[in-house]
């Protein structure tokens, strides 16, 4: 995702044009006058960029819940976007070659375009960045919203990507909202003191709040810029997609959506608890003591923490720190941990669309090889080996994953693609059918276009659906006239999904709800239609796979029972 966001950038930079943008009217908001800017591409599309939806997280307000949004009194200008949000801003060259090599552009094209990111200064970030964007028709009036959560893990990204700031959802009467939350240590990490000082008695989960934070902004502010606030969509990728599962778990934020997408992620399989053990993920508080004790502080209070320079924090978080930064159950903001709250469907239900792209491990495994989230060090070796490995998270099932993926025979091939279909399409999958179990519809989808060069090597990787959901593709990465279809049909599925809850109608093929296993299945290669539906997609492998999943759930169950937590807990029935 990071490599996105940087190659977006430099294509910009070097594609962009002198000319000011034009400014909008003023329009009167419940916040104060605002004036935004007319899209380049189409003077009828508007965009209000840097709204604070809540009050800087600085001082007092780092690791604490997001406070009251600014008002004013003289015009904002909404024309620029606010400050990225504390994170890592070194460059991942290796991620980024991979992605480049792997789309088989020409070798001028390839160098030219990491020489231009290489040049490119790392764009700045502030823990005072919980600003969104809104991209509206400027005769927008009752319009449905979407309001996009973006990935990167929780521990970098931002929503002033170009990807999301395309016109296209807006021209099909949509109201698109991108937001800014906490990552990383500063959205995430729990720590004994800062429990202590919370009058909730508990930390952590701030990334959450502020999406909360902003999806109330939204309710109280978007009939202002031609919204309906009864009629919200939630959507993300990745980390984005987890989010729209953790909003669907917690109670503060029931009632504030009334749709849910989830593309390429669900936070179902992140078993982490404020204290105590998570059946393989850090406790939230052993996690804020090892930041604090890398910062030197012995059992620091919160204004000692708090006290600290933002910089000082980030330059110590490291990859096993950041294991940590993900939701963590404190019976506050999740009651449950995510996969319970959708085992016992005790989730806020809405009528959802999930799925996931077919090579979603290409970017991932060169430098993670590891087929399963549930082993940390897994190797190739010979069939009995494997199967003895694999046996512990899944005791039934080892020996048919190891046929099913060939590990035995190709364990880099085989362990990318589990990879992809343990992390994204089991958890999509069964977030899918839980949410259809209490009542709420269910669309399910497999995107399989690979980039049209014939020397391509990524596939569908993680994140290539964005720029056809958005209408947002860079033209030097190659796209066909099978793609710009696709686009359409995908914007029209998505726009009408915020519309209606249901994303069939404008002409488009019929995608029949989940139930049964009828996938979408998304295309545009050659030889293959653009889209059409498919019965059980990866079915058997996603079957065998769903086992480690519920032993894992029911693991966490046991352990959560044995240490009487408060909170209700559900096995599998």
């Amino acid at each position: 995702m990071r490599t996105l966001l940087l190659l977006s950038s430099a294509l910009i930079l070097a594609a962009c044009s002198s000319a000011p943008p034009s400014p909008t009217d003023i329009l009167q908001t419940p916040q104060g006058s605002v004036q935004g800017i007319l899209s380049p591409d189409n003077a009828d599309i508007a965009s209000y960029q840097g709204l604070p939806y809540a009050a800087a997280p600085v001082g007092d307000l780092r690791w604490a819940p997001p406070a009251a949004a600014p008002t004013w009194t003289d015009v904002r200008q909404a024309d620029q976007f606010g400050t990225r949000c504390m994170q890592a801003t070194d460059v991942e060259g290796g991620f980024f070659a991979r992605l480049i090599d792997g789309h088989g552009l020409s070798a001028v094209k390839s160098f030219a375009i990491k020489r231009l990111v290489a040049a490119m200064d790392p764009p700045p970030v502030s823990e005072d960045c919980l600003y969104l964007n809104v991209r509206t028709a400027t005769e927008a009036k009752d319009a449905p919203v979407m309001v996009w959560i973006h990935g990167g893990g929780h521990q970098f990204g931002s929503s002033d990507f170009d990807y999301y700031q395309a016109d296209a959802l807006a021209e099909e009467g949509v109201v698109l909202v991108t937001i800014n939350y906490r990552l990383g240590a500063f959205g995430y990490m729990a720590h004994p003191a800062l429990s202590a000082d919370d009058p909730r008695g508990v930390s952590g989960n701030y990334g959450t709040l502020d999406q909360i934070a902003a999806l109330e902004w939204v309710r109280d502010n978007i009939a202002a810029y031609g919204g309906n606030p009864d009629r919200v969509t939630i959507f993300g990728e990745s980390a984005g997609a987890w989010s729209v599962t953790e909003l669907m778990s917690s109670p503060l934020a029931k009632g504030l959506f009334h749709g849910a997408i989830l593309q390429s992620g669900a936070s179902t399989y992140h078993l982490a608890q404020l204290d105590g053990e998570g059946v393989g993920w850090p406790s939230g508080h052993v996690t804020g003591v090892k930041v604090a004790d890398a910062l030197n502080l012995d059992n620091p209070s919160a204004s000692d923490l708090r006290a600290l320079p933002a910089s000082d924090i980030q330059a110590v978080i490291t990859e096993e720190m950041a294991d940590g930064f993900h939701h963590v159950r404190d019976g506050v903001v999740f009651p449950l941990n995510v996969g319970h709250a959708f085992q016992s469907g005790q989730i806020n239900s809405v009528p959802m669309i999930a799925g996931y792209n077919s090579d979603e491990g290409t970017l991932f495994f060169p430098t993670d090889p590891q087929p399963s989230v549930w082993l940390e060090n897994m190797a190739p070796g010979s069939r009995d080996a494997i199967v003895t490995t694999l046996s512990e998270p899944y005791p039934t099932q080892a020996s048919t994953l190891v046929d099913l993926y060939g590990l035995d025979a190709d364990f880099t091939s085989g362990g990318t693609q589990m990879m992809g279909d343990e992390i994204f399409g089991a958890n999509v999958r069964m977030a899918a059918r839980a949410t259809a179990e209490t009542g709420a519809p269910s669309w399910t989808y497999f995107f399989s276009r690979v980039p049209p060069s014939d020397k391509q090597t990524v596939g569908a990787f993680h994140a290539a659906e964005i720029p056809f959901v958005f209408g947002s593709h860079e033209e030097v990465l190659g796209v066909s006239d099978d793609d710009a279809t696709l686009t359409d049909m995908m914007v029209d599925y998505w726009a009408n999904f915020a519309k209606t809850g249901n994303p069939n109608g404008s002409d488009l093929s019929e995608w029949p709800q989940h139930a049964g296993e009828s996938w979408m299945h998304f295309s545009a290669n050659t030889g293959r239609p653009i889209a059409e539906v498919e019965t059980g997609v990866r079915r058997k492998k996603l079957d065998s796979l769903s086992e480690g999943l519920a032993l894992k759930l029911d693991a966490l169950a046991a352990t959560q029972a044995t240490a009487q937590t408060t909170a209700p807990t559900v096995l599998n029935e």
